[in-house]
């Protein structure tokens, strides 16, 4: 009943945003949505491994992803917010906006809770087309771009899920299971044909590298975040992002009960060490801050898929770094906006002294850079130490150092264009003299961000660290 009244309600407020147009009414049932997915979060934790419309279940991995959205999408609405109000967009540029950032995390809630694979391949193809307008919003020749190139590999992304699902189904079908419901597969995963199976995982994994940001398929969400306005491109790197490894997630799940299991690890290892070297290798070069920035979302990701590899306390690692990083790399986002607002460019050749023009923002940038390389006392040093601990126990030494190598370059390549916005000096600096000084208020939630990262790192509440044992009980 929840979720009904929740999807209607979405509906009707998105509805409202198209039909009325204007500012005051996109602001308002844009409060009351936030005030509708934030009881319907609370409602569905209360309400664990109910089954719901048949198609739907608020599992343990589902709600953590369920509440890391509200919290993203609850910021970016604010900072959306602030956008606007610094922006210039035409009033229908401005609804349109909200009924796709709306309509992006609806169907985002509905993918972290579907419990058969179809109705999860279906909302995260709403995702695609929600996603698609947020990325054009611009109207520019280069947004254009972008939002082809995305709606491009997405829907070859999505071909691919839907091929590997039918292999799925046909495995279901030789084992005379009755459906493909994600607990009736890992109930009966033994029994499915390895050849089908294993083109399912390769089909279905590849799939979700686009939403994931993996190799081979990630280069469409690194132009989807440079392109975006900044409240959405934070959305991009954690919550859809996490929908891409929940994806990859379940199939691991029903892979980890079979033979072809080490098969599997091996498969996403190599995916998980690939996306860590172009990360690296892009880093090194790359010229606009918000594209470092989706690189760097590139390496987290794979460096979480290398803990579900690696098995042991690499499982707990790689959700509990999936949390953090999300948190920790919206705030960077969030103040990307702040970075643009100022220096009138995106590009880091033409930035400098940011210290002195915005100070608040400038502890953020600090602050973030220390937490994003997980380095003490960030609270992704806790969970990239278990990764790299599963692997020294699953004797991937050489593996460990290699990834460690290429971590040293990223760190050295992000500190190098961060601490020159901020100390640096360029000839091509042209302050905005119509930017504001940016408030602290404005600046506390990108600090309220960082800190939940390093505290939830450090000191996971209770009702968390349950959470993610009971995400793995299927992995055990």
């Amino acid at each position: 009943m929840a979720l009904i009244i929740y999807l209607t309600a979405s509906v009707i407020f998105i509805l409202g945003i198209i039909i009325f147009r204007k500012k005051v009414t996109d602001y308002a049932f844009t409060i009351l949505f936030l005030s509708a997915q934030w009881g319907f979060a609370i409602y569905e934790y209360y309400n664990q491994n109910i089954v719901q419309l048949d198609y739907f279940t608020p599992d343990a991995i589902g709600l953590i992803f369920l509440f890391v959205l509200n919290i993203v999408g609850t910021t970016s609405i604010f900072y959306s917010f602030i956008y606007f109000q610094h922006n210039n967009d035409a009033q229908r540029a401005r609804s349109i906006y909200f009924a796709a950032l709306l309509t992006l995390i609806t169907s985002l809630s509905a993918a972290y809770l579907a419990n058969h694979i179809a109705i999860l391949w279906i909302f995260v193809e709403l995702t695609t087309l929600s996603s698609s307008i947020l990325i054009y919003h611009n109207r520019t020749e280069k947004s254009l771009e972008a939002t082809w190139k995305y709606l491009f590999i997405s829907s070859l992304s999505v071909a691919l899920i839907f091929i590997g699902i039918q292999f799925l189904g046909l495995a279901v079908q030789q084992a005379k299971l009755s459906g493909m419901f994600f607990p009736d597969l890992y109930k009966n995963a033994a029994r499915l044909d390895e050849f089908w199976l294993k083109a399912a995982f390769l089909l279905v994994f590849t799939g979700f590298t686009v939403k994931a940001g993996l190799a081979p398929m990630y280069t469409v969400g690194i132009d989807a975040k440079d392109k975006a306005p900044t409240p959405a491109a934070a959305i991009f790197s954690s919550a859809i992002m996490n929908v891409g490894f929940l994806g990859i997630f379940r199939m691991f799940e029903i892979m980890s009960k079979t033979t072809v299991y080490h098969w599997a690890s091996i498969v996403v290892i190599i995916s998980a060490a690939i996306s860590v070297l172009i990360s690296a290798s892009y880093m090194v070069r790359v010229k606009r801050f918000k594209r470092m920035l989706a690189y760097s979302s590139i390496e987290h990701m794979g460096i979480i898929m290398l803990g579900m590899a690696m098995g042991g306390i690499g499982y707990y690692g790689a959700i509990l770094q999936t949390i953090l990083h999300s948190l920790a790399k919206s705030s960077l986002f969030y103040q990307c906006g702040s970075i643009f607002r100022v220096m009138n460019s995106k590009f880091i050749k033409d930035s400098g002294n940011y210290f002195e023009l915005n100070t608040f923002g400038s502890v953020i940038v600090i602050l973030g850079f220390f937490i994003i390389t997980a380095m003490p006392p960030s609270g992704l040093f806790v969970s990239e130490f278990m990764i790299f601990r599963s692997m020294f126990e699953a004797n991937y030494l050489w593996l460990m150092i290699i990834m460690l190598v290429l971590l040293s370059f990223i760190i050295w390549s992000m500190g190098e264009n961060l601490f020159k916005l901020l100390f640096g000096k360029s000839e091509n600096l042209q302050i905005n003299a119509d930017s504001k000084r940016i408030s602290f208020f404005e600046t506390l939630p990108q600090l309220l961000l960082l800190a939940g990262s390093v505290y939830l790192g450090f000191y996971p509440p209770p009702f968390l660290h349950n959470l993610i044992k009971q995400a793995l009980v299927n992995l055990q």
